[in-house]
């Protein structure tokens, strides 16, 4: 089958997962395994380059999820993070090869070791679609995500140590440690160069003039790729490289100094290259799963080993990992309580108690395995010691861990679910509530200086700015009941406005389309004209967002009832 076809074939299974996803309500990242196993035995075949794979799916993902980075709560979170990305890996690395080891013996160490490097760190794409959807503890999910983000370069490094001290017979702890550190530090290093370079280049664009839309998304977009192929050029971590420069170009906030339309067309290509490309990576995967688990099968025969024996490794390697990671979780938040004992003498209720150690569990189950393990293990040369049965397990263990998490997940979290504090939204309507002051000062101050005519339109904002200001103001605080009445019925008449001035938009835009159907307007026009409707569709949903939340969804309700009737009336 011809390259392109098979490309469009995997975008079109991709695209196929969000919606059967729904349906089935089923994990997205089994989904799209189980449909690329289907279409390998439909007859599907992709040869899986792993230097290729890597290049074009791991920086681009590595890079967003580095840059949608909450920064204050990885800064809170430091210490936790970095003890899971790099002393995890570590003791993980150890603890598995030894278990590995010892189950099959005929395996060399430093081989046992390789496989376990492989398999210590966790995947944000698979962590992240299982959290998604959930009500999860902010902290819970910071953690769990920032992660992922950085003990792949760990991981990666103890895996490359390994192979090569499998190959060579020679390993040597100092240069290991000092290997480690400039390859880690050479990543981030040029990632960030990179990103401040081309920072450095699109602000001089912006000063003289130049705000072209397709250009920034472009360059964004390549920046990733250019960031790992410059640092694995420099033999340092290129995918340090990429978590650098999603991290450096966040600082920089270059977007926020370019137009609108430049912003938008930034978020909507990132948002379907991250959707297209974790889609792909689990399909990807499923479509090398029964070539490899054939491959295992064989060497299985080959040893007159059982094959039943094959799967129970699989399982015993997957709980060894949930059990290495629990230890350390649990050994973590024991030194940490033990730490601020002095600080807080507070015994924590018995339900606490349990919630706390729910956490804990579903911390452990949740460090899902993924594409990136599998690319890893790929890698390994075909004269590498047992290499078949190093790859066969570290697939089977990727599905396993996704397996054990889907089934558990949802019963670990659920208690949690219901304890949990919608922080987030409380902190939004503070600081929307801070922003509207401060509108209106501004208002009130270039009033105070305006002629005649300038005041009227500066006071008739201004009514606006104090309208929404009191409008958040409810949101947050209580009231006397009486006054408290009075205001939600002014807030239900906002949001009867809001749908209203939808359903108009609607209207309009049937008429639009109607108009050039009819000839009356050219294409180009109506292009103009369905932009200006979609921006002030985005104002009316963007001030519905501002109201309490209860009121907000039925608004919102109101403006995808609008963009259904759009759709049938075009589909009609």
């Amino acid at each position: 089958m011809h390259v392109a076809s098979t490309a469009l074939i995997l975008l079109f299974i991709t695209a196929l997962c969000a919606p059967l996803s729904r349906v089935i309500r089923l994990p997205p990242p089994l989904l799209q395994i189980g449909l690329g196993i289907g279409a390998n035995m439909l007859g599907l075949q992709v040869r899986l380059d792993p230097a290729v794979f890597m290049l074009l799916f791991v920086p681009p993902l590595l890079f967003s999820d580095a840059f949608l980075m909450p920064m204050r709560e990885f800064r809170q979170l430091h210490g936790v993070i970095l003890g899971l990305a790099i002393g995890l890996v570590l003791f993980a690395t150890l603890g598995c090869g030894l278990f590995v080891h010892w189950l099959i013996p005929a395996v060399p160490l430093a081989a046992c070791f390789a496989l376990a490097a492989v398999l210590s760190p966790t995947d944000p794409v698979a962590v992240g679609s299982m959290l998604e959807g959930r009500n999860v503890p902010q902290r819970f999910q910071h953690i769990l995500s920032g992660e992922a983000l950085l003990n792949d370069a760990s991981g990666l490094v103890c895996f490359k140590f390994a192979a090569a001290a499998a190959m060579t017979g020679s390993f040597s702890i100092l240069q290991a440690t000092g290997s480690f550190v400039l390859v880690s530090a050479g990543g981030l290093a040029t990632g960030a160069a990179l990103a401040l370079a081309l920072a450095t280049f699109e602000r001089w664009l912006l000063a003289r003039g130049f705000d072209h839309a397709p250009t920034f998304v472009s360059l964004s977009a390549l920046l990733p790729f250019a960031a790992y192929l410059a640092a694995e050029h420099l033999e340092t971590s290129g995918i340090l490289a990429a978590v650098a420069a999603g991290l450096t170009v966040r600082r920089g906030r270059v977007y926020g100094l370019m137009r609108t339309e430049t912003r938008l067309g930034a978020t909507a290509t990132w948002e379907m290259l991250t959707f297209t490309f974790n889609g792909m990576i689990f399909v990807l995967l499923g479509l090398q799963l029964p070539r490899i688990v054939a491959g295992g099968i064989a060497l299985m025969h080959r040893v007159q080993v059982p094959v039943w024996h094959l799967p129970l490794a699989m399982v015993e390697v997957t709980l060894v990992l949930v059990l290495l990671r629990l230890i350390w979780v649990h050994g973590t938040v024991l030194v940490r309580g033990l730490l601020q004992r002095g600080k807080a003498g507070a015994v924590s209720e018995r339900g606490a108690g349990k919630a706390s150690a729910r956490l804990i569990l579903a911390m452990a189950v949740a460090g899902v395995r993924g594409a990136i393990t599998l690319a890893a293990v790929l890698s390994l040369q075909e004269d590498f010691p047992a290499r078949a049965l190093l790859v066969t397990l570290a697939a089977g263990v990727i599905l396993c861990s996704l397996l054990l998490a889907t089934t558990t997940l949802p019963a670990l979290l659920r208690g949690i679910e219901k304890n949990s504090v919608d922080h987030v939204a409380v902190e939004t309507d503070r600081a929307r509530l801070a922003l509207a002051r401060t509108a209106a000062a501004h208002v009130e101050a270039e009033a105070s200086q305006a002629d005649r005519e300038h005041r009227q339109v500066l006071e008739t904002l201004l009514e606006e700015m104090r309208a929404k200001e009191q409008r958040l103001h409810i949101a947050l605080e209580d009231g006397p009941e009486e006054d408290r009445a009075d205001k939600i019925s002014a807030l239900h008449r906002q949001r009867l406005e809001a749908a209203l001035r939808l359903r108009m938009l609607r209207a309009e835009r049937d008429s639009l389309a109607d108009m050039n159907r009819d000839g009356t307007i050219s294409d180009d026009v109506e292009r103009l004209l369905m932009r200006e409707l979609d921006h002030q569709e985005e104002v009316v949903l963007a001030s519905a967002r501002s109201l309490p939340r209860e009121l907000a969804k039925t608004a919102s309700r109101e403006g995808a009832r609008a963009g259904s009737g759009r759709r049938a009336k075009a589909t009609g």
